[in-house]
């Protein structure tokens, strides 16, 4: 799977369209959770990263209307050279939202749930390590109660990070490749 730019001119292109601290660091932790994913998985872990880093791309111009985001994806994308192969498996992460009119589209590849699992469970990993200062030394025991409860980073969807399973990846092992591979850029994103 060819990628046409450098992961060097991907955070840039990143940086072009985002500024907020907190979704740079989200998308540094979806491409580093990707990664762990295609290595277990035996994928390519380029671009199974270069999924992570830019599967958000247009949020800092469509953030302020929910409904627009992964509109200008595509475009975004396209212009950089991606194949609709690639742009397709960044908008699946929409899928089942309300936004650019995915509410009705059910993802039913691997690379689809892959992303979408890892991506969303970033929030949760972040928000356990937010409270327990840090994500050194955290467990998955630890994580896997905070995923049952609801009420703890709420709006988490749950069902989509047990889209790894799909992926024939039992939710605890996926759960301790997301810790890893977070941990492994803690000082990238502010965590001890």
């Amino acid at each position: 799977m060819k990628l046409p730019i450098t992961r060097e001119q991907a955070w840039k292109l990143v940086q072009k369209h985002n500024s907020h601290v907190a979704d740079l660091s989200h998308y540094l932790e979806s491409e580093a959770v990707m990664r762990g994913v295609a290595r277990h998985l035996g994928e390519d872990e380029e671009y199974y990263g270069m999924l992570g880093l830019l599967h958000d791309i247009d949020w800092g111009i469509t953030k302020d209307n929910d409904a627009t985001h992964l509109t200008k994806a595509p475009d975004i994308l396209r212009e950089s050279g991606f194949d609709d192969a690639f742009i397709q498996a960044v908008v699946s992460h929409g899928y089942g939202f309300d936004c650019a009119g995915l509410k009705d589209c059910v993802r039913n590849e691997s690379i689809q749930h892959a992303l979408a699992a890892s991506e969303t469970v970033t929030g949760l990993i972040y928000a356990y390590a937010l409270m327990r200062g840090g994500i050194t030394g955290m467990e998955v025991k630890g994580l896997k109660k905070r995923f049952k409860s609801p009420a703890f980073a709420a709006k988490v969807n749950r069902d989509v990070i047990a889209e790894c399973e799909k992926l024939g990846i039992p939710l605890d092992d996926f759960l301790q490749i997301a810790i890893d591979s977070i941990e492994k850029i803690k000082d990238q994103i502010g965590l001890k």
